[in-house]
């Protein structure tokens, strides 16, 4: 059972940035050496700046297992990103279908296919086609907010969208009609986080934050709480919200993180059903769960399905929660009960 708990208003830029707590300092490459033990690798992962930190004494030993850690996410990339020519997903999107697709593709598409049933359709990556029609209207100097694209051109690429439509199995991953196209990114993020945190468990560590856009949190800060403290939105309020994190992960999306007009008006978070920009009540969501990959899924669902959706969603997944940011400055708590 989900319970919902209502708090004071705050502003609305409260959600859009999350990082772990105090960290205070530049994402650069490279491993840096902290107090405590606590290594620090800095870098970069499907565009975004990317931080983990663990407890080695050992710094050659850190050193070593960094070096494979980027080992992983450059082939990670080279799965799901849509700016590589040589990515799975961008040959799939090229050419239709991919024969012998990489396991973690379709692992991770079968994770979208139950996060698209279990938000009633809000999550749905087969709107790349739709994303780069709001992407030519607002190119160059057609940026302005009043630049929407025309409703008949929306209801046809709204033929080529719907996550049903797109077959998945280990043999074959392909699209119904010539056309189509995917982005996990909404998504992807929080599936490397967790595939980098398994690589580290793996390793031998138990103390580890991993924030690769989406931050999953083993253990437990040695300097810290039981667990790693997380600030959600720093630097943009005086007072920001921290929450421990114990082996558990958390994801944040927001209305305002990516627009396609120079006002800030036009939000990247569009809804599969209607084709137009998503109206939900939210302007942002922080989800935390039990694994980044569905954290990341659920909190950029929420912005299109909102409140009741999300709240019943929710219920899905033991021990998980929402931190939410309505559009009018209010924000509410939807927690479920274990």
């Amino acid at each position: 059972m989900t319970t919902l708990t209502h708090a004071k208003p705050l502003s609305r830029r409260r959600f859009l940035s999350i990082s772990a707590a105090a960290a205070g300092m530049a994402i650069t490459p490279g491993l840096a050496i902290g107090a405590s033990a606590i290594q620090r690798w800095h870098g970069v992962a499907l565009g975004a700046g990317a931080e983990v930190r663990l407890v080695d004494p050992d710094r050659d030993h850190a050193r070593k297992v960094f070096a494979a850690m980027e080992t992983e996410i450059l082939r990670l990339e080279r799965v799901f990103s849509l700016y590589r020519t040589d990515s799975a997903l961008t040959r799939l999107n090229r050419e239709g279908r991919i024969m012998a697709p990489p396991p973690e593709l379709v692992d991770l598409l079968a994770t979208v296919r139950s996060i698209h049933k279990t938000t009633a359709g809000a999550f749905d990556p087969s709107i790349q086609p739709l994303w780069d029609l709001y992407a030519r209207t607002y190119a160059g100097e057609s940026r302005e907010a009043e630049a929407r694209p025309a409703p008949e051109d929306i209801d046809r690429i709204l033929e080529l969208t719907g996550f049903d439509k797109v077959r998945i199995d280990p043999e074959r991953v392909a699209y119904d009609r010539p056309g189509m196209a995917l982005t996990l990114n909404g998504i992807a993020q929080g599936y490397m986080t967790d595939r980098v945190s398994a690589l580290l468990k793996n390793e031998g560590f138990t103390d580890i934050l991993v924030n690769i856009g989406e931050i999953a949190a083993s253990g437990s800060d040695p300097a810290g709480p039981d667990g790693w403290e997380v600030l959600l939105a720093p630097g943009e309020v005086e007072q920001g919200s921290r929450i421990v994190l114990k082996d558990r992960a958390v994801a944040t999306s927001a209305l305002s993180g990516t627009t396609f007009d120079r006002e800030a008006r036009v939000s990247h978070i569009l809804d599969p059903r209607t084709g137009r920009p998503a109206r939900s009540g939210l302007a942002g969501a922080s989800v935390v769960a039990s694994s980044a990959t569905i954290a990341d899924g659920l909190s950029t669902a929420a912005l299109v399905c909102g409140e009741q959706v999300l709240a019943e969603a929710l219920d899905g997944f033991a021990g998980a929660q929402a931190f939410l940011l309505r559009t009018d400055g209010s924000e509410a708590v939807l927690r479920v009960s274990t």
